[in-house]
């Protein structure tokens, strides 16, 4: 079953089949990129993927007015889901002429890397450092990433159309979240790293419909699908820690939840046109005593009052609003939200359906109604800057909050490094954080990470099952 089948193994043992299109050049395949069919920001938000009717094309995040292309193949046509692992050579794609098979390239070489097929259609893929996770709608198969092996099949999933499931950027604190659940909002929390299950958390009555960690993998937001609410819960441990009214007035279908980098702001976009920001301040147990006003009064007679009203309205009154909102020009399409920080300035991304990146700036002090400087198009012929991509990650500074037009002379490091380039972990051992290159991982097809002849000539790793 997945990647063990006999139909998988002969795949592997033939080697890519792919057509002979490499005579194409990259301008004439820009002339016609074909409609937009997804779209999904890299693990830290400093990369974008999106997949067309042709093929898929990557852009580089670190510029506001330019909108740089890195890498465009039109190899694969039809293409569903596309997934980069932070900035490396490394891209996952999976197309609707074969839903059940996954392809791993390396696109800077033009290779691929290995493919698996699957017991039926592929509806979502995740990746982190350690572990790459592929969703059915009854199963989850968790890999390897360093050697592509399949470690874990969780097996008799609940139904599950969507695909949705979140996967922690933190390779050292691997948890995959899932719904738990066809009918209630339970989310399964299972451990990437020990392939043991961790907890099951009650987040909503009604079903799920968006889940993300954030970077640290330390919490977990999610929606139901009312969309009315967003709950953010402690990892691993599942305790409720925040509870924001995204709005009262109408259902509406969370389409993105992401956590800025540093966690202090949650986003949450929708079919609507209104997009939320919300503040993850302190908790209130921890805020100082505030002086004796008016204002201060009413809000303590109304925390009181919340000790005898029963638990629905007590909750409403403790809700939190959002802290920025942005109006987009459009409703009713998918879109998908990234916070991120560009040239030095924190930024909110939206990628909309129909092909275009909105930026917004982002007031992290004041917050209110986000400006937007930027909408670039996807699928024009965009600048190809293939050769001349930053490896390295955009500096990132310590605090997204803190980011409001301070000049430095000194860049800020990032806090979130590349990948490794030392191929150190064929067997499968977490690298410690401070050790992995501030550059993107070679791919060497012999001798470094991951390597191809295990993948393609060797049976991939049985599967446990849950």
């Amino acid at each position: 079953m997945g990647g063990g089948t006999a139909r998988a193994a002969a795949e592997r043992r033939r080697g890519p089949q792919r057509p002979r299109r490499r005579a194409r050049s990259m301008e004439a395949a820009a002339e016609a990129p074909g409609a937009l069919s997804c779209f999904s920001y890299n693990q830290d938000c400093t990369s974008l993927a999106i997949g067309t009717t042709t093929g898929y094309r990557l852009f580089s995040l670190s510029s506001v007015e330019q909108l740089d292309q890195v890498h465009e193949s039109n190899e694969i046509p039809d293409v569903y889901i596309v997934e980069r692992l932070f900035s490396s050579s490394l891209v996952v794609v999976v197309s609707h002429a074969k839903p059940q098979q996954m392809n791993v390239y390396h696109f800077k070489k033009g290779t691929e890397i290995c493919n698996y097929s699957y017991s039926s259609k592929i509806l979502s893929i995740r990746l982190n450092r350690q572990r790459l996770v592929v969703c059915l709608e009854e199963s989850i198969y968790i890999h390897n990433i360093k050697d592509m092996k399949l470690l874990k099949t969780i097996m008799d999933t609940p139904p599950n159309t969507t695909g949705l499931c979140a996967l922690s950027i933190n390779h050292a604190n691997s948890y995959l979240a899932y719904p738990g659940s066809a009918t209630s909002g339970e989310i399964a929390l299972y451990d990437g790293n020990t392939l043991k299950t961790a907890c099951a958390i009650p987040a909503h009555d009604g079903p799920l419909a968006a889940l993300a960690f954030n970077s640290t993998g330390s919490k977990l937001a999610s929606a139901s699908e009312k969309g009315t609410v967003i709950r953010v819960f402690s990892i691993p441990g599942g305790q409720k820690l925040y509870e924001f009214r995204r709005g009262m007035k109408r259902y509406v279908n969370i389409s993105s939840l992401v956590f800025s980098m540093d966690s202090q702001f949650l986003c949450a976009s929708s079919n609507t046109e209104t997009v939320h920001i919300f503040k993850l301040e302190h908790l209130t147990d921890s805020r100082p005593e505030e002086p004796p006003t008016w204002s201060g009064y009413m809000g303590k007679m109304f925390q009181a009052a919340t000790n005898y009203l029963p638990a629905q309205v007590s909750g409403m009154m403790s809700q939190d609003r959002a802290f920025a909102t942005v109006r987009l020009n459009i409703s009713g399409q998918r879109n998908i939200c990234a916070l991120s920080t560009i040239q030095k300035l924190p930024r909110l991304l939206v990628t909309t359906s129909d092909g275009h990146l909105y930026i917004y700036n982002l007031d992290p002090q004041d917050g209110g109604e986000c400006v937007l400087i930027k909408n670039h198009s996807l699928l024009g012929s965009g600048k190809m800057e293939e050769n001349k991509e930053n490896d390295l990650q955009p500096p990132v500074p310590q605090s997204y909050a803190a980011t409001v037009a301070r000049q430095s002379t000194v860049p800020s490091t990032s806090t979130m490094p590349g990948y490794s380039e030392d191929g150190g972990a064929l067997r499968g051992e977490v690298i410690p954080e401070h050790e992995f290159a501030t550059g993107p991982v070679c791919l060497d097809d012999e001798n470094e990470f991951p390597p191809i002849i295990l993948c393609r000539g060797g049976q991939p790793g049985k599967a446990k099952r849950s």
